[in-house]
């Protein structure tokens, strides 16, 4: 674990909630075209290639340890697809380096994983999060806007084991009428190997993935389905604003989370920001517009600690609980820019 370094006054929004986990996406280009998240028919193949408008990988850092003053301790790296940007694992390593950050993290979609899995390891990855929405192969690929291979993915997680990663979290958004039924399987797969399937409610991010509530599945349904399967009790949460609700098998055979941000929205206690490839700040996975960090990260940290703290003591944001209501703001940005 890193030493804390010198902490700035500690920043608490206008509900009383501390920034403590940072989400930094990379790039904005992905393989895949995920039908709730960058859908085929409307991102076009070649988006978010173009490095010109993308932070640097001294702008990053310069984000992440201001950041880390303000008492950040928690940094994921996101995407798009985070292993299509070049080197990543030497900026691994530069953000492993920074004092207080003592929970370095990806999400992958896993399909370039096997190939990379060890030097971001040897880098200073401690912790990858895989998306994988079915095992079945043709269901798998539809998901994934005919772009994927669900064997690829498996892989990745193979050489992620090899190379030394533990307990990964294995990430599912369901839709009803969709991957629905495929829950199961996913559940019987991962059952026994140490890593943790994770179910998240379809949600309304972005503007591209026509939502509608009648696809979300309740995670107390699909909690009680499995649960008649392979018995559950509930377990406490690891940390305050845990997203996840946890369960254990009864029996031994591990754990599986459930993310309601639909049905048990967790709010109160989030403490999340978001910073898109280009350098905005999005203070909510809903927001409508960030804001624009670029300018200030020449500057160094302590410039870009004192901007984050000004801006974080002016949020609000509680979407997930004012969902539906006139309070709510009809305009998010898109899942894709910001990692989810």
């Amino acid at each position: 674990m890193s030493a804390q370094p010198h902490v700035l006054s500690a920043p608490l929004d206008r509900l009383g909630r501390p920034l403590r986990d940072l989400r930094l996406s990379v790039i904005e280009a992905c393989n895949f075209r995920c039908g709730y998240c960058m859908p085929a028919d409307r991102v076009p193949d070649d988006y978010g290639f173009d490095a010109a408008g993308r932070m640097s990988f001294d702008e990053i850092e310069a984000l992440a340890r201001g950041a880390a003053r303000l008492g950040v301790s928690k940094l994921r790296i996101t995407g798009g697809e985070p292993l299509l940007r070049k080197d990543l694992a030497a900026l691994v390593a530069r953000l492993a380096s920074i004092d207080g950050i003592d929970d370095l993290a990806m999400t992958t979609n896993g399909a370039l994983l096997a190939r990379h899995a060890r030097a971001l390891h040897e880098a200073g990855l401690r912790r990858i999060t895989v998306s994988l929405d079915a095992l079945e192969p043709a269901l798998f690929r539809t998901l994934s806007g005919d772009r994927g291979e669900v064997a690829d993915v498996l892989a990745g997680i193979a050489a992620a084991e090899a190379a030394g990663f533990q307990r990964l979290k294995i990430n599912c958004v369901v839709q009803r009428g969709v991957n629905d039924e495929a829950a199961l399987a996913l559940v019987g797969h991962f059952r026994g190997t140490g890593h943790v399937v994770r179910f998240i409610e379809y949600m309304d991010v972005g503007t591209c993935n026509d939502w509608r509530r009648e696809r979300v599945v309740p995670s107390a349904e699909l909690r009680d389905r499995i649960h008649a399967r392979w018995p559950l009790q509930a377990l406490d949460a690891n940390y305050r604003g845990e997203v996840a609700q946890r369960h254990a098998f009864v029996d031994g055979g591990g754990e599986v989370g459930f993310v309601s941000s639909v049905t048990a929205p967790f709010c109160g206690d989030c403490h999340r920001a978001r910073v898109s490839a280009d350098g905005r700040l999005y203070t909510c996975l809903f927001s409508g517009d960030g804001i624009d960090l670029r300018p200030l990260l020449a500057q160094g940290e302590l410039a870009v600690a004192a901007r984050l703290a000004e801006l974080w003591k002016t949020r609000v944001d509680r979407y997930s609980e004012l969902r539906g209501s006139a309070q709510a703001s009809p305009r998010h940005v898109e899942m894709f820019l910001v990692g989810g």
